[in-house]
């Protein structure tokens, strides 16, 4: 994985053209965002969302082309409320966003004054507007001195295939620190805001972290903070306030995950001739290409991915054990179906495998459990005694 744009040799001539024959000629690629990629690292065995990730497939049509469409995204107010807020805490050159960042993650420097740097970070396309990201980086890091950096750009090599990715914000500290801000617009209401929010904000600055880290090796002097910055508003007003994140946890688990995804050209070659996911192709010849990569549902994946509900019908038609969790999949060991799983339980599973074993044990203690709970009275509720006055 790189930050910078990928130094290598390019994408051949023929994995690129394969891409597209996948994604569909005239469809423009979608690209991945911190979000899509947090999503990909939490499930990398999962073939089928690295490759439609890949390829630059629009998931949400194609899962509204095959019928069962995910709502996905916030709501119009929601986006517009989220810049109103985003702009407020930008405002005036960055003043009240350095403030915040010097007041939660000074480390005793000096606050930022006027001299605080905001370069302009304008480039032609995400390559240079990642290149121009990296000379400012390295500017800012030599000048030891508060910078402001809205809207960077970074390059991240998920999988054999670049990936640009846009944090809110990263501030460049005196002493050469690099802290990602997150800039959110649900409320912190007494200082502390919605769990499972900001545990989705987590994971998502995990992969800016990761995506700088890369540079930051490359600059002597440099280093990447694992606490950013989540910027919301307090209680119900639009003034902003800040609490740091430790996103250590996370940094972990998405680049351990990350690295375990085979590259998008193995992928690739192992898939058939002609396979196209072009959301225009009519829903029964999509189906036939999306089920020609292989999947790995699980429960969790109806929150963060666009075809979960296509994945979980099939995985349900098929007797997939793994609709009932990873876990319980897990657990199930060699027993490959539900209805596998429960012919072990009636008895007709094979003899000696300790899996179908525990089965056959907890169908008899239930069958057993049943029978004596049958076998008792009806249960009959006291009388209640009449109220003396």
């Amino acid at each position: 994985m790189s930050s910078y744009p990928p130094s290598g040799p390019p994408q051949t001539t023929t994995l690129r053209q394969r891409l597209a024959d996948l994604r569909g000629p005239a469809v423009p690629p979608r690209p991945l965002d911190a979000r899509a990629l947090a999503a990909l690292a939490a499930n990398p065995g999962c073939g089928r969302r690295a490759v439609l990730d890949g390829a630059g497939v629009d998931k949400t049509a194609l899962a509204a082309a095959l019928g069962t469409p995910a709502a996905f995204g916030q709501s119009q107010f929601a986006i517009v409320r989220g810049n109103s807020f985003e702009a407020k805490v930008k405002g005036d050159g960055g003043a009240e966003l350095l403030r915040l960042v010097h007041a939660r993650l000074g480390g005793g420097a000096e606050p930022p004054g006027a001299d605080a740097r905001v370069p302009d970070l304008t480039a032609a396309g995400p390559e240079g507007r990642a290149a121009r990201t990296a000379l400012a980086l390295r500017e800012a890091t030599a000048a030891r001195a508060w910078t402001l950096l809205d809207h960077p750009m970074l390059a991240l090599e998920v999988a054999g295939t670049p990936a640009y990715l846009e944090p809110d914000a990263v501030v460049v500290h005196p002493d050469g620190r690099w802290t990602v801000v997150e800039i959110k617009s649900f409320p912190m209401i007494d200082g502390a805001a919605d769990a499972a929010k900001v545990g989705a904000a987590a994971q998502q600055a995990a992969v800016y972290v990761l995506a700088l880290e890369q540079t930051a090796a490359k600059l002597p002097g440099a280093e990447v903070g694992h606490r950013v910055l989540l910027v919301c508003p307090r209680d119900f007003s639009n003034q902003p306030t800040a609490e740091p994140v430790d996103v250590r946890r996370e940094h972990q688990v998405t680049r351990r995950q990350l690295e375990r995804l085979t590259r998008i050209e193995d992928l690739a070659a192992g898939l058939p001739e002609g396979l196209c996911f072009d959301p225009a192709r009519g829903a029964e010849e999509l189906t036939e290409a999306v089920s020609a990569v292989p999947a790995s549902y699980a429960p969790e994946c109806l929150a963060a991915c666009e075809l979960a509900f296509h994945c979980r019908e099939r995985s349900r038609a098929a007797g997939d054990p793994a609709l009932l969790g990873r876990s319980v999949r897990g657990e199930l060991g060699g027993l490959a179906g539900v209805e596998e799983a429960l012919a072990a339980a009636s008895g007709a599973g094979p003899e000696g495998d300790p899996t179908a074993d525990a089965l056959r044990r907890a169908a008899r203690l239930r069958a057993e459990a049943l029978e004596t709970a049958a076998a008792r009275p009806p249960y009959e509720a006291p009388e209640t005694p009449e109220c003396p006055c």
